[in-house]
């Protein structure tokens, strides 16, 4: 069985070395065995784990959902509806932020429009984002 030091878990999981600590520290990737010198010894399921925490970061699910993802990858047997669960969750909220930079866009895209000023002092963009500001 091929064994890993961390910087190497790091190099094939794409998860730097600090954060690899992190998920240890809160429970994500359970405590490798240690060699003599005391350093972590990483099998390949742990790579795996690793690459599965990345790739569910980078689609936006927080550390409790991957937690959950996790507990559920764990145990197989279990019904799938949890899981349904958590990416429909994620889906809408990765909805609702498509929404709001939607809306962002046609503001900026209006400011952006309306500025025909040489001068800041007449800039609409300048002064939209003032508007914002105080009553």
């Amino acid at each position: 069985m091929k064994s890993y030091s961390i910087g190497e878990a790091a190099r094939h999981s794409g998860v730097k070395v600090p954060t690899i600590r992190y998920y240890e520290s809160i429970g994500l990737l359970p405590a490798p065995p240690r060699a003599d010198n005391d350093r972590r010894i990483f099998d390949h399921a742990a790579l795996e784990r690793l690459a599965f925490i990345r790739h569910a970061r980078s689609m936006g699910f927080e550390i409790n959902e991957i937690s959950a993802l996790l507990s559920l990858r764990d145990n197989p047997r279990q019904s799938c509806a949890k899981a349904d669960e958590i990416a429909r969750a994620r889906l809408a909220g990765i909805q609702e932020r498509i929404r709001e930079l939607e809306t962002l866009r046609a503001e900026l895209k209006t400011m952006i429009g309306n500025c025909s000023s040489e001068r800041v002092s007449g800039c609409n963009i300048i002064g939209g984002l003032s508007e914002r500001c105080c009553p």
